[in-house]
């Protein structure tokens, strides 16, 4: 009867772990509203190097990029104007150098630098990931890093 007991406990518990685990959130994508989806979808494939994905509207309003495994950017049309937007919202990539990367920002004329856009030098972050910020056509920041996460 112990035997049993203790066969159900782990049955009981492994079940619970395994639906505790498939409810924890994981990133799936995030939305920039822009002016003009087809001159962001540009910049994106051609700098960020992402690939169009179909997207299911059809609606001539939405291109959704992959940015990641298993995430997605979702490029929506409809803004009347570009807004500022604050560099402490940004989207973070990571690449294996941040100077190599810079280099393809000046073959591609991207204007970048570091948090203050005073200097061209990557900003050094204290756990020394290197990282530089730039702007896509809409005005949203986008930092590239070499985070080895």
């Amino acid at each position: 009867m112990k035997k049993y007991l203790y066969f159900a406990s782990l049955i009981l518990f492994v079940s619970k772990l395994t639906i505790v685990h498939a409810q924890i959130p994981h990133m799936n994508h995030t939305t920039i509203f822009v002016v003009d989806m087809n001159k962001s979808a540009d910049f994106y494939e051609k700098v960020m190097m992402t690939t169009r994905i179909p997207e299911p509207f059809h609606d001539n309003k939405h291109i959704w990029e992959k940015i990641g495994e298993h995430n997605e950017l979702h490029i929506v049309e409809g803004a009347k104007q570009d807004v500022p937007h604050d560099i402490n919202i940004h989207l973070a990539f990571s690449v294996p150098s941040v100077e190599d990367f810079a280099k393809h920002l000046d073959e591609m004329n991207v204007k970048y630098g570091d948090w203050s856009q005073k200097s061209k030098t990557p900003q050094l972050r204290p756990d020394g990931v290197k990282q530089i910020y730039f702007q896509d056509p809409d005005g949203y920041w986008i930092e590239v890093n070499d985070d080895k996460f």
